[in-house]
């Protein structure tokens, strides 16, 4: 691992908790579910309304290379939204008036996986070049499958033969679609990509996965679920289908009216703080129902020593004062790794992370990451073939470098509230997924997130 420059970073004095925590904390909406939401109404045949989007860099990259595209993409700002205290996006909402997408134009996906993989198969609908690049680590990030795989459907893509960003997909107006095999044991995404366009494809698309272990199923269900809910045919393993095969029929998707739920998975590192300080944090509008992964919480914090409640004021996790350690396959649910191993390194006993070895071509090596990190403040973390093993050790303050990686830097606020003096590299890259991070954390230590 390299600390990317951070020596020019800012660092931020992580905050430690005066005592339990107690506030309520209103997240923004989901990454996943406002990113899927606008690829479907980009191809729907009729406007869409999305309510509370999330307005972060990575959505907001989303929208932007749709706009580039022809897409419309309207913003509206409740006129209450200032009373109301809602945080960013929670009094919006985004107009999205489908077109056929135009080109020649270049897309800059940042470092938004959501956005590298979901946009190419839109673009092969468009006539002409759509040139696809973005931050350094995008082009290291895993896309060769995909770009294979759309070149099996009839897309012509040329990537200089690196099968990787930065690559220019030549748009001939619409895609034959059909029978295709992707291994994507690297990222579910790739799956999701070609499932989120298939309805526009001329024969529609069916997806077999060839590799080994699928990472990450929630988010395909997901996928899934919100095309169904768009009105496409979609058959899947989980709804009867073959194992490992998707297929959806070619047809028209319907414009939609919906309500973004909030990010459980930007949930984590508030839940986190009741269980370390032995607190309560409250997250309103939590969904009785989600594809969402974040909703494996309610689960592992419980395992981990916290008491989950879900009712009419949303979900409710109180502290017990002691925290546990845990034996857990988080092969569904990766993204969680950071704050579980940050909530690990604070348990009394030993963990063992299990089923994330995808988790190295994320946005960094997040396992080379967590066990350098962590063992920097004086941690035991071992790397094993598909995880981590967290013994647990006292810890002490220094600074935490966070690799560009939102995750990474929220879980260090995490350990920040029990060990002192934890400096926080570039906590502005929580902005990837959460805009104004520091300033939510801060209110919920002074109990007024709400």
């Amino acid at each position: 691992m390299t600390d990317q420059h951070s020596e020019t970073l800012a660092l931020w004095p992580a905050p430690s908790a005066p005592g339990a925590v107690d506030a309520t904390v209103t997240v923004p909406g989901s990454k996943s579910v406002t990113n899927r939401a606008l690829i479907l109404a980009a191809l729907a045949a009729d406007p869409s309304w999305l309510r509370r989007p999330l307005r972060s860099r990575d959505t907001l990259l989303m929208a932007d290379a749709l706009r580039s595209l022809g897409i419309g993409i309207e913003e509206t700002v409740a006129s209450n939204t200032a009373v109301s205290g809602m945080p960013s996006g929670r009094g919006e909402a985004w107009r999205v008036i489908p077109a056929t997408p135009q080109a020649p134009v270049t897309v800059d996906v940042g470092n938004a996986g959501t956005v590298m993989r979901f946009l190419p198969p839109l673009a092969a609908l468009a006539e002409g070049a759509v040139h696809f690049d973005g931050d350094p680590r995008s082009h290291i990030r895993p896309l060769g499958a995909l770009i294979e795989a759309l070149r099996a459907l009839g897309a012509r893509i040329d990537d200089g033969g690196r099968g990787a960003l930065p690559m220019t997909v030549h748009g001939a107006g619409s895609l034959d679609g059909g029978y295709v095999e992707v291994d994507a044991s690297s990222s579910s995404q790739f799956i999701s990509a070609l499932l989120l366009s298939g309805p526009r494809f001329n024969q529609g698309v069916e997806v077999r996965h060839t590799g080994g272990r699928l990472p990450s199923l929630p988010h395909i269900r997901m996928t899934v679920d919100m095309l169904r809910t768009a009105g496409a045919q979609v058959d899947a393993p989980d709804s009867g289908g073959e194992p490992d095969i998707w297929r959806v029929t070619p047809g028209a998707l319907l414009g939609r009216d919906l309500v973004i739920e909030p990010d459980l998975s930007n949930a984590q590192p508030f839940l986190a703080a009741a269980l370390v300080t032995g607190g309560r944090v409250t997250i309103p509008d939590w969904p009785v129902r989600t594809t969402q992964a974040g909703d494996a919480l309610r689960d592992i914090f419980t395992r981990m020593g916290g008491v989950c409640v879900l009712d009419d004021r949303g979900l409710t996790l109180t502290g017990s004062g002691r925290v546990h350690g845990i034996d857990a396959d988080l092969s569904e649910v990766g993204e969680l790794t950071p704050g579980i191993a940050a909530v690990a390194a604070l348990a009394e006993g030993e963990s063992v992370l299990r089923g994330v070895a995808h988790l190295r071509l994320h946005e960094t090596d997040r396992l080379a990451a967590l066990t350098k990190e962590i063992n920097a403040l004086g941690g035991d973390v071992t790397e094993t073939e598909d995880g981590l093993r967290i013994r647990p050790r006292p810890l002490r303050g220094g600074v935490f470098h966070t690799y560009e990686d939102h995750r990474l830097a929220t879980a260090a606020a995490v350990l920040g509230l029990v060990v002192k003096d934890v400096e926080v590299e570039n906590v502005a890259t929580t902005g990837k997924t959460m805009p104004d991070f520091p300033d939510l954390w801060q209110r919920m230590l002074d109990g007024d997130a709400a």
